[in-house]
């Protein structure tokens, strides 16, 4: 059985044996992944070079945040987050870059923007997203996915067990891809 045949059932399983650390199962799963990956992206981004640029940089972020899943819950719909929200991200860092390349031009005219602007429209966004969950959801997400600690880090942070921060971390999650979709 080539990589690419493991069985979709299959991957929360493997997914599990390369949170164990079983190497093999982790290899294994990260290329039956990469097709999916690639298709999932690509209905996003048109550009085949940024489809895969994206998919290595959804590739690392599973290796970074691999230990936030949680085998008894569906693999896909968490497959499927991190990837829509890597594609995202590259959309966007492609249209700031767009839009440094505009307001390098317009230096050159005399008009110049400010680069923060960017930036604080991204917090504010983010902001406006993390402010809908309630408080210990808000603070597991920030603390496990932007200030990026471990599991049992945030459980300690928050007096809490590792399966506490798991549950919450899944439902703020679910939450937020509801509110996403409300959104599009």
């Amino acid at each position: 059985m080539t990589d690419a045949r493991l069985p979709q059932a299959a991957w929360p399983e493997y997914m599990a044996r390369a949170q164990a650390g079983d190497g093999e199962a982790y290899t294994r799963l990260l290329r039956a992944l990469v097709p999916t990956v690639r298709a999932i992206v690509s209905r996003q981004i048109a550009s085949r070079d940024l489809v895969e640029d994206t998919v290595q940089d959804v590739l690392l972020t599973l290796h970074r945040i691999r230990h936030t899943y949680d085998p008894t819950c569906p693999f896909m719909p968490w497959l499927v987050a991190i990837a829509r929200a890597r594609a995202i991200d590259a959309l966007r860092r492609q249209g700031r870059q767009r839009r440094r390349e505009v307001s390098a031009d317009e230096e050159e005219d005399g008009l110049t923007a400010p680069p923060q602007a960017d930036r604080q429209e991204a917090r504010e966004e983010l902001a406006l997203y993390l402010n809908q969950l309630p408080d210990r959801q808000r603070r597991i997400v920030e603390h496990v996915h932007l200030q990026e600690m471990t599991l049992a880090q945030a459980a300690r942070e928050n007096n809490l067990t590792v399966p506490a921060v798991k549950s919450l971390l899944h439902r703020a999650l679910n939450a937020l891809r509801r509110s996403g979709a409300n959104h599009d």
